[in-house]
């Protein structure tokens, strides 16, 4: 997915594997972003090293020089900010398909079949934009270099939506509120 290398390749395809045997299995439903803190992260560190080039990233992380170059900045920051539009659209799509029940004082979440496939499709959509978008020499492989980005956002956006479930069923007289923790 990343036009850097095999190892990135391995770990993204990994990470969708990952994203998609948790997104179908039953889980509690917790008001705890490290899991999309952590693809964000990893996706601006692999989109720096596209963007700025390895070299010139790992200078600029260290404090070694002020000046960056980065050729077609505006096509590729279009297709990022497009992306991550995309993102937060497919994961507010995805939402309903999981469902979310209270049990033993826990919510609880469980997507199907279907919200693994619109995950698929989700992903397609991401790299379709990116041809569309990033079709030029030097803006090509954007879209392998923001897809942890782009988990990044679909997660929290969807995290969020769930919780909103979740808190109107509360509201709604559904379940009874949470004790305080003590």
């Amino acid at each position: 997915m990343t036009g850097g290398s095999g190892t990135s390749l391995i770990i993204d395809l990994a990470i969708v594997a990952w994203i998609l045997i948790r997104q179908v299995n039953t889980r509690p439903l917790r008001e705890n972003y490290l899991t999309p803190a952590i693809l964000l992260v990893l996706g601006l560190a692999e989109f720096g090293s596209f963007l700025l080039g390895s070299q010139q990233f790992s200078a600029f992380i260290h404090g070694k020089t002020h000046h960056l170059v980065i050729h077609n900045g505006g096509t590729i920051i279009a297709a990022v900010a497009g992306s991550l539009v995309l993102a937060a659209v497919t994961g507010a799509i995805r939402t309903p398909t999981i469902r979310i029940w209270r049990q033993d004082g826990q919510f609880w979440r469980r997507g199907s079949w279907l919200t693994a496939v619109l995950w698929i499709a989700s992903l397609a959509v991401h790299f379709g934009y990116d041809a569309l978008v990033a079709h030029g020499k030097a803006d090509s492989g954007v879209g392998g270099a923001t897809v942890l980005l782009y988990f990044g956002v679909s997660l929290t956006v969807q995290r969020l939506i769930l919780l909103a479930r979740a808190a109107r069923m509360r509201s709604d007289g559904l379940v009874k509120p949470l004790a305080p923790v003590r």
